[in-house]
């Protein structure tokens, strides 16, 4: 089977570009945005609905037992087009991409949903506050308040959708094999420490 590399972030923390960074050093896909058009085309429904709760629930759909299992709604059901089932398409992609060849995918519980494939690596990057509203700031503008509450809120968000679909703790380092402080250490050492236990493994492989 292929390696794949999971990459669950905070907001301002650079876990996207990480990944992008690993997918270009070590030659792999890589999948983030795409995967809301993949999962569109496979089931036929618009795209703009998997936008609409791209790593964040609706209020009204926070329950109970929303931790995903697997399958799919059938077409005819009046559910088809609900979140659940939109993040069951995604994770149908992502199970798909995880078949098929070596790839970063970032978000969308990817951790989780591959939780039974044994080639995965699961990245957590991290940042503390101040960082991430330098680097929010850097990349959209704005002022220090706005940005710190985009944070704060994103955060917030991805916790819950987390939480929703997989029962656990986004924050728990317990779900991820490396978990990476971007407070004070650059990108491209992140990669390299990510590289190095890459190598560990292959050679434990070996």
């Amino acid at each position: 089977m292929a390696r794949i590399i999971t990459i669950a972030r905070g907001m301002g923390s650079g876990g996207r570009t990480i990944g992008k960074m690993l997918s270009e050093q070590l030659g792999m896909k890589y999948y983030d945005k795409e995967l809301i058009r993949l999962a569109s085309e496979e089931s036929g429904i618009n795209e703009a609905f998997f936008g609409r709760v791209d790593e964040r629930l609706k209020s009204s759909f926070i329950r109970k037992n929303g931790v995903y299992k697997g399958g799919l709604i059938d077409p005819a059901s009046k559910d088809f087009t609900s979140d659940a089932n939109l993040f069951n398409f995604q994770a149908k992609i992502i199970k798909q991409l995880a078949d098929m060849e070596p790839a970063v995918i970032v978000g969308r519980c990817a951790d989780y949903v591959l939780k039974d494939y044994d080639n995965v690596i699961r990245l957590f990057i991290f940042c503390d506050i101040r960082t991430a509203v330098h680097n929010v700031i850097e990349a959209y503008g704005g002022n220090e308040k706005d940005a710190r509450k985009l944070i704060e809120k994103t955060n917030k968000d991805r916790c819950a959708y987390y939480k929703h679909y997989t029962g656990r703790d986004w924050e728990d380092a317990r779900n991820y094999n490396i978990c990476l402080d971007t407070s004070h250490m650059d990108y491209q050492t992140c990669v390299d420490v990510i590289k190095g236990y890459i190598d560990i493994i292959d050679k434990k492989s070996e």
